[in-house]
């Protein structure tokens, strides 16, 4: 049996044109509604928004923490922030809670919101220059070693 037909019915096969990624990131970003450092700063802090750090272990660890900030690493974030789904963060309570998603400097974290958006988390976004550009506004960060488990737990 080939894949295609053991999938369901109601799914066609579809036929991509090959792209760079370069050429996908341009596609992405232009349906989304990116926001500034200081933007998502502001919204944090106004209780509006959550941040959703999806960088990896050594990068948190060598860089340090955005406090408050939920980490969920990027191979786990669909299942971590489905509001239906059975292993969802307990931070995340509905399809109309804006997300903030970051990564390092900005770029897969806008390739995974794409990927929110169509699990209709529809107010998800991503953070213009990810970490670094957080960091370089000079904005709060705190090192790892502070925080006891901030893995899928919101840092107080």
């Amino acid at each position: 049996m080939t894949p295609a037909s053991i999938a369901p019915a109601s799914i066609a096969p579809v036929s991509i044109a090959p792209v760079s990624i370069d050429e996908r990131l341009e596609q992405v970003r232009a349906g989304l509604d990116r926001i500034s450092p200081q933007e998502a700063y502001e919204g944090f802090q106004a209780g509006e928004l959550l941040l959703v750090d999806t960088r990896y272990a050594e990068l948190r660890e060598r860089d340090g923490l955005i406090p408050g900030a939920l980490v969920i690493e990027r191979n786990e974030l669909e299942w971590r922030l489905d509001p239906l789904g059975s292993h969802r963060a307990a931070a995340i309570t509905s399809h109309d809670q804006r997300l903030v998603i970051f990564c390092n400097e900005g770029y897969a974290s806008s390739l995974a919101v794409q990927s929110l958006l169509q699990l209709g988390l529809h107010r998800a976004t991503d953070l213009i220059g990810g970490f670094q550009a957080w960091r370089s506004a000079g904005l709060p960060v705190v090192d790892a070693d502070s925080v006891p488990d901030p893995v899928t737990k919101p840092i107080a």
